[in-house]
């Protein structure tokens, strides 16, 4: 084939390909640092933003770990949160009642403040990469400054050969306008060597999801906050449709089972038990918590 017999002029790789990759590099350092004045030190979060979403934790670890507890535990826990859940207890705004009016969002600084941060983060990342892509449109367009090692399927040949309109290449050829691509997304782990973890030079998938027409398919939005209301009510069915079955019962015949022992005596302490009273540890515990459970009720009537 006529691709296997390209030779790249050794310039290319010179004042092409390493300049685009340095450029990306200085340009992320600068976009970092630029995107660090703009925003600044982040600011503490409010207790009542803390708690709202630290109580939604409380449902989904109820739900995981619950059967490590006994069941009146349980069900207390259960009923208590899927009562706070559906009064807003938890809830940072609480939803307005019948005939008031509710709340503008536009006056929560904290809202004002999320869509603010967004507009930065998109501007930040929408205007160094129109200038990049710019600068190689207008000096290295139609290029073709590497090949890859490995080969590929033909359906990465569009993403691999942008701005160049052949149909015989190899699709192993990268061209400048692909390369510019290949090092936005993937630079990120230089930058994280450079400026560490948490860094703004990398390309922020949130912001470029608010682009028209960037990211098709995308619909997230800068600053916009999580509906609490609907994601507890949400909660709260989850709740009240898990199962529960405590990790302790029958422990001690799972135990003489596990080590070849016979159970019979077990199973005759627990029929006798049941006729006479509670005569193991186990079935104290349960006429134990039984009586709790009943006083709570009582209590809860008064």
């Amino acid at each position: 084939m006529v691709d296997s017999q390209m030779i790249l002029d050794p310039a290319i790789r010179d004042w092409v390909l390493i300049p685009i990759m340095i450029v990306m590099v200085l340009v992320g350092v600068l976009r970092h640092h630029i995107t660090m004045l703009l925003t600044g030190q982040p600011k503490k979060p409010q207790i009542k933003a803390v708690r709202e979403s630290k109580a939604l934790l409380r449902g989904f670890r109820l739900r995981a770990f619950g059967d490590h507890i006994p069941p009146y535990a349980f069900t207390g826990r259960k009923s208590y949160l899927a009562n706070a859940y559906e009064d807003g207890r938890y809830l940072k705004n609480p939803t307005p009642k019948e005939g008031d009016t509710p709340a503008n969002p536009m006056t929560d600084p904290d809202m004002m403040e999320g869509m603010m941060e967004g507009m930065k983060k998109q501007l930040t990342n929408m205007v160094p990469q129109m200038l990049i892509m710019g600068w190689i449109n207008f000096f290295f367009k139609g290029f073709v400054v590497i090949k890859l090692p490995f080969p590929l399927t033909p359906r990465f040949k569009t993403m691999l050969q942008s701005g160049v309109n052949t149909r015989d290449m190899d699709v192993t050829w990268v061209s400048s306008l692909s390369w510019y691509f290949l090092n936005l997304f993937g630079l990120g782990s230089v930058f994280a060597l450079i400026l560490g973890d948490n860094n703004a030079a990398g390309v922020d998938m949130a912001a470029m999801s608010a682009m028209p027409g960037a990211m098709p398919g995308a619909t997230g939005q800068p600053g916009q906050q999580p509906d609490f209301a609907k994601m507890f009510l949400a909660e709260k069915e989850n709740l009240l449709i898990t199962p529960h079955k405590w990790d302790l019962e029958d422990v001690e015949v799972r135990l003489l089972q596990k080590y070849g022992k016979k159970t019979a005596d077990v199973s005759a302490n627990k029929s006798t038990s049941n006729k006479k009273g509670p005569q193991t540890i186990r079935d104290k515990i349960k006429a134990n918590q039984q009586q709790q459970s009943k006083a709570g009720a009582s209590n809860k009537r008064r």
